[in-house]
């Protein structure tokens, strides 16, 4: 039905393929005389979105969730996974070959030291790996008598034969009309902070981190428009940018320039360990600093000093520019989901729709915008039992018809250059049942907790947590994920270091963009989630004894009123809900044609108890 450009719907490999790949790579390790390797879902940066060169994890087991890691031992394998991914990794791994464990509690390091003997070599490449990964490897390895070894090597890639090229997309600048701020200003807050750490420089781990810096945006890997590369801040002097030079044009490495140095990748290990030589203090990110880094600099007699990127704080805090321009990239995103959802409620019942005609039908109304750059991630679209399935990515296997007594839940994002968006909606299709409506309210009146929270400077995410689940907890549910991440201003639609979990210690900062998005979700059943992004600004207060904070609603989508039991709504939250509704309506009607315009009217119309 429609042509999609960012997306495609194949099924992992599986089968044979996977069971040679595996035997092989025993048989490099034995080779090697290890006794095992540990195998992360991760690239030298630890992103999100990685290569296809770094897709390492995906081809040894065919699981392709975004987090994720395997350990391969001789007789024994075993990959682990947090709660969003227990479903899909049982679907596509071998249960012959592997057992699926938790990522989470216990951590591998438990399954490790269990497993491992006294003189066993386990081993790991510290490229791909932390500073704290490490020592949790290595402490688990000892409390076993076993070694862990940092390999010079990949023996995975030793023995991945058709292993696609590193990506060499080409860099583009990110204008001052986007970014806000210059790059000598951003150079010059980053030198304070190097100063309050007592490092003599900082290396950009990150390629956020270094797009963010140089204001410049690439193509290198999916959904996240990441220019590949490292970069060195020194206190004092010119910053130096470590990138493939076939990315950049004449335009592109004159814009770098004229702020910092600019050499290849290569470069950057004789810098680090000249830096290191002399006994410099050198600062590392431990959220995304290989081990190798730190090991190179601790052995050329330098001092790593590692700690939280400063950089992923001022990213967070979004300038004017970029808040004006995440709220026309909404407003531009409203329209395209108005239509889609008008459309979703048109043709849906007939029972003729997929879930990926859902998929392409929302990017086809997306790109018509004319200012789409590409998806931010690739949208959810479950319909009946997939919608259970917090991470599920439909394949031309796995797709789902949509029917009438189906809930459909799609969780999608777009980026555009002033900005990134993230949302999810979940619709009835035809009559809903009680248990439906009973949930989807509760998750609502959790989504409006958060939305209308009010609290004082330096709350963090775990503090504002308990409200999206209030009245889940209330009829002995829960969901097995957080209720909200940080967003980039065309980057990562997962940024920290700021979240709404329980495991969220960064305080909310005024200008920071989070989600908003609980759920619920039946094994087997269905699933719902309604998410909004929210933007931390000043709480307006009369009397108000110290700086408080609230949420503003930068969303605009209709909630599905046919989902909602008014009678569980409290005043207040019946309140919010309705202004909300009249807002999207006034600003997202007027740009719509008459047919979508008289949709909207009717799906944000006035819902009374």
């Amino acid at each position: 039905m429609f042509e999609a450009h960012f997306q495609t719907f194949e099924e992992p490999e599986a089968g044979v393929a996977l069971t040679a790949r595996l035997a092989a790579l025993r048989d490099e390790l034995a080779r090697r005389k290890l006794t095992g390797f540990v195998i992360p879902r991760a690239d030298q940066q630890q992103n999100e979105y990685v290569a296809p060169s770094e897709e390492r994890l995906a081809w040894l087991t065919g699981f392709t969730g975004s987090a994720g890691l395997a350990v391969v031992l001789a007789r024994e394998a075993a990959l682990f996974v947090d709660g969003r991914y227990t479903i899909q990794a049982a679907k596509q791994v071998d249960a012959k070959a592997w057992t699926v464990e938790s990522l989470i509690d216990p951590p591998p390091e438990s399954w490790i030291s269990a497993h491992l003997k006294t003189g066993n070599r386990l081993g790991f490449d510290p490229w791909l790996h932390t500073f704290a990964a490490a020592e949790r490897l290595s402490a688990a390895c000892a409390k076993a008598g076993a070694e862990l070894v940092a390999v010079d090597s990949n023996p995975l890639d030793a023995v991945w034969q058709d292993r696609p090229r590193a990506p060499i997309a080409p860099v583009a600048i990110h204008g001052l009309q986007y970014a806000g701020v210059a790059e000598a200003e951003k150079v010059a807050q980053i030198k304070t902070e190097i100063e309050k750490l007592s490092a003599d420089a900082l290396v950009l781990s990150d390629s956020h981190a270094v797009a963010w810096t140089f204001n410049i945006r690439g193509a290198d890997v999916a959904h996240t428009p990441l220019p590949l590369s490292y970069a060195l801040v020194p206190k004092v002097g010119r910053p130096t940018v470590f990138i493939d030079h076939r990315k950049l044009s004449n335009l592109t490495r004159d814009h770098l320039e004229q702020s910092a140095d600019v050499r290849e990748p290569d470069a950057l290990t004789p810098t680090l360990m000249a830096l290191a030589k002399s006994g410099a203090a050198i600062a590392l990110d431990n959220a995304t600093a290989a081990d190798a880094l730190s090991r190179l600099i601790a052995g050329g007699g330098g001092k790593p000093v590692r700690g939280g990127d400063p950089i992923a704080l001022l990213k967070a805090v979004k300038n004017a520019t970029e808040i004006k321009g995440t709220q026309t990239a909404h407003r531009r995103d409203a329209i395209a989901l108005a239509r889609f959802l008008a459309f979703i409620d048109r043709e849906a019942p007939s029972g003729k729709l997929t879930e990926i005609d859902a998929v392409e039908a929302l990017e086809t109304f997306r790109r018509d915008t004319g200012a789409l750059k590409d998806v931010s991630f690739p949208t959810i679209s479950g319909t009946g039992p997939n919608g259970a399935i917090v991470h599920y990515r439909v394949t031309r296997k796995s797709n789902r018809r949509i029917v009438p007594g189906d809930l459909l839940l799609i969780d999608s994002g777009a980026q555009y250059e002033d900005g990134t968006t993230d949302v999810t909606r979940t619709m009835a299709v035809g009559e809903p049942t009680e248990e439906m409506r009973d949930r989807f309210t509760r998750v609502l009146r959790g989504h409006i907790a958060i939305a209308r929270a009010v609290f004082p400077d330096g709350t963090t995410g775990a503090q504002l947590d308990t409200l999206a689940r209030q009245y889940l907890w209330a009829a002995g549910v829960d969901f097995e994920h957080g209720t909200g991440h940080g967003v980039g201003s065309y980057l990562s639609v997962h940024e920290g270091p700021a979240r709404i979990s329980k495991l969220g210690t960064t305080p909310l900062k005024r200008g920071m963009i989070l989600s908003n998005e609980p759920g619920y979700y039946k094994t087997d059943g269905f699933g719902i989630r309604i998410e909004n992004l929210e933007l931390v600004v000043a709480a307006d207060i009369k009397g108000a004894e110290k700086p408080m904070n609230a949420f503003e609603t930068l969303t605009l989508a209709p909630i599905d009123r046919r989902l909602i039991d008014a009678a569980m709504l409290n005043r207040d939250e019946l309140a919010w809900l309705n202004a909300y509704h009249s807002r999207v309506r006034t600003e997202v009607g007027p740009a719509l044609d008459e047919a979508t315009k008289a949709w909207l009217d009717q799906a944000t119309a006035e819902l009374t108890a």
